[in-house]
């Protein structure tokens, strides 16, 4: 990656570098390199079995969390209604509607083995692709009864379903209102949902996950046999599925995984999901479960045979089980069409019947899709009374949202440790952090006189691609002391100057960052930016917790063992609060800041993905329960009632001071220089 040229007095420079993906800074500008969807992926190089089992936990993290499932939100009835039963040489079809969210219904249709016994049977899960008529497409290109039908006929039972707003599956206003190729790309698409990781790709998942129980309980289903295969949006399902349940026996991802074009639909790009992984790491997360995939020559999986499966296979060969990964291409346009079906038939064939499939088994054999209206669940396209309309959705995943935090929010000791142990995970991928942040490089300049200090500017390389500028001030006397304390400083120059010097004034070194120029920053809300790129907040926090890191080696003379502390004026006080986990104490300045209302966190400093499901901003102070910290300037407008019930369950109450007035900067450097 280029780097952008370094200027190293008081300001902060964050860039968007790590090793999975390529993105080319513009013009040599500062501003960190923007991705998309379309940017080239490079797969980060692992050298052991125990690497990859790391990085494929934080994928699955992040994949959870992006999707707005962390915690797993609690599993309603699914009141499965299964009729209509067809059948057919060698198979029955039924139809099948499940409500996966209390007043929401997912639509599709089983597909059985009939004449093979009573099982229990492989089970395969069967997501469809972008058709226009989805789970009912039927062409030379693509067929999804096709499928359903060769493996029913194969002795698996097989499960086709609706994406979101596709055949039987949407809310309350359709079909018709809007639309349901609309509704479809619509839902989880309003500035605010993204503040609560509500976006169509967390609920398809959600289904995904629903349709799976629904499998995994059919009396005529074998539990430890069951897998999924789909392709196009399909495949995208298929491997973000495989990233995270491991109850699946196989998986096969069709013309999906790709080291350029991620996905193109809102159903594929849930917040903050590649900012650091693509989709052949998300596809390899799975290993060493069975697995291929499919490319076509003429769509953005072509070099399938020469990037995307080789990458993938190293993985499998670290786990000693390289016959479990294939990867095929066929010279096709985009499609799951005989050819790429068969090669999946002879896979599946191989790893999930008891014993494997005779050759001739395993080619499709001529079938007879049955009329769309015979397979819709609500042909009317009316749902049952108390389903739900898209906005009434939308607030009940919120709602689910605020329920999950309220569990979460500590009462007592227990509490406490229940809520680091499962909340530090939404914490760091919400906030796309590396954590903890080791392995910082520190550039530091010349110490020169300033007065009754010395100054001297640092660059700070964080293990991450996390760049940081800054100037560091120490007081005369700093080589003297027993124990020195350090600030990091941030926020606007006019607040932080004043209180630089009575930080000094009191022997207490500090490291001084500005806030960085974000008049040219990108629009968050559009292009996916928020898939593929971290906010300004985020950056901002990365940044705090680098310098943090770096903290004890920032003197040019000598490495000293500070005591390291955050202090944030204005609007960077909320950045320090969310970056307390990496500080000693924390001081930060509430700027009272009403945050009721979703709309007032759309700021562009502020956004950032999820931050609603984190507490907003108390949810960091809270990792740091039991630290000093000093929320000052509320002005009993920015909420810290979590943060409070935090530290009375920590029995820490005497290291917490909350001030509704704004403190003078000698008062706040007598609290700091009195810990």
């Amino acid at each position: 990656m280029k780097q952008p040229r370094i200027v190293l007095v008081g300001t902060l420079i964050l860039l968007l570098a790590s090793p999975g993906k390529t993105c080319a800074a513009e013009g040599g500008s500062q501003a960190p390199a923007i991705c998309d969807l379309n940017t080239p992926r490079e797969f980060p190089a692992i050298s052991s079995r125990e690497e990859w089992q790391a990085r494929a936990k934080e994928i699955r993290e992040q994949v959870l969390v992006s999707c707005g499932l962390w915690p797993m939100p609690k599993k309603s009835p699914l009141n499965a209604q299964i009729s209509g039963r067809i059948e057919r040489d060698g198979y029955t079809v039924e139809k099948v509607s499940l409500e996966t969210w209390p007043g929401f219904y997912l639509g599709g249709n089983l597909y059985r083995p009939l004449g093979k016994g009573r099982g229990p049977f492989p089970a395969i899960l069967n997501p469809h692709g972008h058709w226009s008529n989805g789970r009912m497409a039927d062409t030379s290109d693509g067929s999804i009864a096709a499928r359903c039908i060769t493996f029913a006929r194969q002795g698996m039972i097989a499960f086709s379903y609706d994406m979101v707003g596709y055949n039987d599956t949407h809310f309350a206003e359709g079909p018709g209102n809007p639309p349901l190729a609309a509704m479809h790309r619509s839902f989880g698409t309003n500035k605010t949902d993204l503040l609560w990781n509500i976006s169509g790709m967390g609920l398809q998942t959600w289904n995904s996950i629903r349709a799976l129980d629904f499998l995994q309980a059919l009396p005529d289903a074998d539990a430890k046999r069951l897998a999924i295969t789909g392709e196009s949006g399909g495949g995208t399902q298929t491997f973000i599925l495989g990233a995270i349940e491991d109850r699946l026996a196989a998986q096969a991802p069709v013309v999906m995984v790709s080291h350029t074009m991620q996905g193109g639909c809102v159903c594929e790009n849930s917040p903050g999901l590649r900012v650091e992984y693509s989709n052949m790491e998300i596809a390899a997360a799975a290993a060493p479960r069975p697995q291929i995939i499919v490319g076509a020559t003429g769509d953005w999986t072509k070099a399938t045979l020469t990037v995307e499966g080789p990458a993938i296979a190293h993985i499998y060969e670290l786990f000693g089980q390289r016959d479990k990964f294939k990867f095929a291409r066929f010279d096709f346009n985009h499609n799951y069409n005989q050819t790429s079906r068969e090669a999946v038939y002879a896979w599946f064939g191989k790893w999930l019947p008891k014993h494997p499939l005779a050759e001739g088994d395993l080619k499709e054999k001529p079938y007879q899709k049955e009329p769309d209206a015979d397979l819709r669940v609500f042909p009317d396209g009316k749902l049952p009374p108390g389903a739900l309309t898209q906005s009434q959705m939308v607030e009940s995943l919120k709602a689910s949202h605020r329920e999950r935090w309220q569990s979460l929010t500590p009462r007592d000791g227990k509490g406490v440790d229940k809520f680091k142990t499962e909340f530090l995970p939404a914490w760091r991928r919400t906030l796309d952090l590396d954590w903890p942040a080791d392995g910082s490089k520190i550039e530091s300049g010349e110490l020169r006189a300033a007065g009754d200090c010395q100054a001297a500017p640092v660059h700070i390389a964080g293990p991450d691609g996390t760049q940081v500028a800054a100037t560091y001030w120490a007081p005369a006397d700093l080589l003297k002391q027993s124990k020195p304390k350090l600030v990091v400083l941030s926020g606007p120059k006019s607040a932080i100057e004043s209180r630089r010097v009575a930080y000094l004034n009191s022997g207490v070194a500090v490291l001084e960052m500005e806030e960085p120029n974000t008049e040219k920053a990108a629009d968050p809300f559009v292009n996916f930016y928020t898939t593929y790129n971290r906010t300004t907040l985020q950056q901002r926090v990365r940044g705090l917790l680098a310098a943090c890191a770096a903290a004890k080696s920032i003197d040019p003379r000598k490495p000293l063992p500070f005591h390291v502390f955050l202090d944030g004026a204005g609007r960077a006080g909320i950045y320090c609060l969310l970056a307390a986990p990496a500080a000693e104490a924390v001081v930060a300045d509430g700027d009272g800041f009403a945050i009721d209302n979703d709309d007032a966190l759309l700021e562009p400093a502020l956004v950032c993905p999820g931050i609603r499901n984190i507490g907003t901003f108390q949810g960091g102070a809270m990792l740091a329960a039991g630290h000093p910290l000093l929320v000052h300037n509320t002005q009993k407008k920015f909420p810290t009632d979590d943060i409070e019930s935090a530290y009375h369950a920590a029995h820490a109450e005497q290291k917490l001071r909350i001030e509704a007035g704004m403190l003078k900067d000698h008062e706040i450097a007598e609290w700091l220089s009195r810990l």
